[in-house]
């Protein structure tokens, strides 16, 4: 199956409910593309780290990205992924949830983290698939969302094989 990978240019929303950020940033990229490539299969994600009620989104600077972890160190936050499948046939959109506890970790193995230079772009600053796994603890639920793409999600989201699978209530 060829497929392109295209980036598009939104305002995402930032504040509010976590599930809600996710799900409305996920719509908004896979409708602008889907605008851009009628009768396509869009696939739109979006990924936040919610703690508190509210998200992290990626941090602005060192100094932030070190913030969010200090906040993160010794305590479970949840990574939502959110789908939205635009297609032919119609709109389909859900979320994914993954609990992530992130282990005590002092001063001087948060700034080494930092050092390593993985942080930028990554919601919640951190990155499970590199180093950032030494920061974490446990993780419950599915390791592909926090990575990035709820690969499961988006299956059962998505036709395989002319077979539509149903969605799963998230």
């Amino acid at each position: 199956m060829k497929f392109d990978v295209v980036e598009p240019n939104v305002t995402e929303l930032s504040e509010g409910e976590p599930q809600s950020v996710v799900l409305e940033n996920a719509l908004l990229k896979a409708r602008k593309v889907a605008r851009g490539h009628p009768g396509a299969l869009v696939i739109g994600a979006d990924t936040e780290v919610a703690i508190d009620g509210g998200v992290l989104g990626q941090p602005a600077d060192r100094e932030h990205a070190l913030e969010m972890l200090r906040l993160l160190v010794g305590r479970t936050h949840e990574v939502l992924g959110g789908l939205a499948v635009i297609s032919p046939e119609g709109e389909r959109s859900a979320v994914a949830r993954t609990s992530v506890s992130f282990a005590l970790a002092d001063e001087a193995l948060l700034e080494a983290y930092l050092d390593f230079g993985e942080w930028p772009g990554r919601a919640g600053g951190y990155a499970i698939q590199g180093l950032g796994s030494a920061l974490v603890e446990r993780v419950d639920g599915d390791l592909a969302n926090v990575i990035g793409l709820p690969v499961s999600l988006l299956l059962e989201m998505t036709p395989l094989d002319g077979i539509d699978r149903p969605l799963r209530e998230s």
